[in-house]
């Protein structure tokens, strides 16, 4: 038989039943499963898949109340002071990149 390692894991268990009914119907075994996920990511050096944040509706200003206003700013205000800033060639070039693909 060949060496085995365990793989203990938690997880919500809605998310575990919802996942394994999909994996049953396609006659696949959780562990088959995670098997292949773990040889993508070999395969890949990293995640098989983007992971990213979902599309954020950009705020529309005139839409918020005086208070929604002013802790958005306020947000802004903290993330410069906490030093999470890009120089602006930085954010261009990004722009560019996402504009050109």
């Amino acid at each position: 038989m060949a060496k085995t390692a365990n793989l203990y894991v938690r997880m919500d268990p809605e998310l575990k039943e919802q996942a394994e009914h999909i994996l049953n119907s396609l006659g696949l075994p959780p562990s088959s499963a995670i098997t292949m996920f773990y040889k993508q990511v070999v395969l890949q050096q990293g995640l098989p898949f983007d992971v990213k944040l979902p599309y954020r509706e950009a705020l529309d200003s005139n839409a918020l109340s005086k208070d929604e206003l002013h802790k958005e700013l306020e947000k802004g205000y903290q993330s410069i002071i906490e030093g999470d800033v890009r120089p602006v060639e930085e954010v261009f070039a990004s722009l560019r990149k996402e504009f050109d693909q």
